[in-house]
């Protein structure tokens, strides 16, 4: 499939494929790309409309900034139209707040798929719901005026949109405890010393560097690349031994499948 028209184009997200590669572009600049119930559940739809022969995910915002983080529009008493305001929310059973806020993750959760990877192409504010959604990113190349910052905790709530994990795999627990706690901003120097950037690139540069690492990502075959992948994902959860057992599996597979004796 070889098409620059939108797969889809609704609520601030714009999908676009063009043969392996896929980009999902943040599509309201005038309000840094602010993340919204809506654009969340466009975020999902895009990974639900996703063709199969789709390898790498490229994911970028318009404007100066990659996202800003939740519209300050969900804390005021009005919320969203048409979605339920925060208060609503606390009002509800443990198990449809609980749903509530699983939908929302759902735009975010598909993004570290096995059979894809994802590149976050990050500048300026990466706040809050930004820093979350450049984290559910498998790679993240950044811009030197980019602003990573976690800002729930100072809004007497915690991340909630599959961040902390990652955050944590990064860069320890300590450092993610004191980010997320301090609302601090990480920029690009300690980004890219630190983890949470994999390649810091002038501004004029950013699309370019992207378009050339999603392309060195094609060069491997797929089937090596989605089991390489699950196997470092998995890697943290495992001791050497397992993951020693587990290189063997993987190992196995690919030399059945090279060799035509897969089943």
């Amino acid at each position: 499939m070889t098409s620059l028209d939108p797969v889809l184009d609704k609520d601030g997200v714009r999908l676009t494929v063009e043969d392996a590669v896929a980009t999902v572009t943040l599509t309201n600049p005038a309000k840094r790309n602010a993340q919204s119930p809506a654009l969340w559940r466009a975020l999902s739809e895009a990974g639900r409309l996703l063709p199969g022969s789709v390898r790498v995910v490229i994911l970028r915002g318009e404007g100066v900034s990659f996202s800003a983080g939740l519209d300050r529009q969900a804390f005021t008493p009005e919320g969203f139209d048409g979605e339920p305001t925060f208060l609503d929310l606390a009002r509800e059973s443990d198990e449809a707040l609980d749903a509530a806020i699983a939908g929302y993750q759902d735009g975010f959760t598909w993004l570290r798929r096995n059979d894809l990877v994802s590149i976050a192409a990050v500048q300026g504010h990466a706040i809050g719901a930004g820093f979350q959604l450049a984290l559910a990113c498998d790679l993240r190349v950044v811009t030197p005026d980019v602003q990573f910052a976690m800002r729930e905790t100072s809004l007497g709530i915690v991340p909630d949109l599959t961040g902390t994990h990652p955050l944590v795999g990064l860069v320890g627990y300590a450092r993610a405890l004191e980010i997320c706690a301090t609302g601090r901003f990480v920029q690009a120097a300690e980004a890219e010393r630190t983890g949470l950037a994999n390649l810091v690139v002038d501004a004029d540069e950013l699309d370019a560097a992207v378009k050339d690492l999603a392309a060195a990502l094609l060069a491997a075959p797929r089937d090596a690349v989605i089991e390489t992948k699950a196997l470092l994902a998995g890697a943290a959860g495992r001791t050497f031994d397992e993951q020693r057992a587990a290189e063997r599996a993987s190992q196995a597979r690919r030399l059945r499948d090279l060799a035509g004796l897969s089943d």
